[in-house]
């Protein structure tokens, strides 16, 4: 499964070819890690500077759509 949002790359030639927010090493797993600490939007836009409202978007979307693609396991 090809997953397609454009400010999202992936090179294998950059972290192993984790999933990185467009033209940084910040990777979209880093990301949520951060919400998953606790961190509000603002806090991770303070972090990072570099990144846009639009690049978090992106990286919360790419995730979802990357566990809606996920196969179930049994119950």
């Amino acid at each position: 499964m090809k997953y397609t949002h454009d400010r999202i790359v992936r090179d294998s030639n950059v972290l192993g070819g984790k999933p990185c927010i467009r033209g940084t090493r910040i990777t979209v797993q880093q990301l949520l890690e951060d919400f998953a600490d606790g961190m509000a939007a603002a806090d991770v836009l303070a972090a990072y500077q570099q990144l846009t409202e639009d690049d978090v978007r992106a990286a919360l979307a790419y995730a979802a759509e990357y566990m809606d693609h996920e196969g179930l396991l049994p119950a």
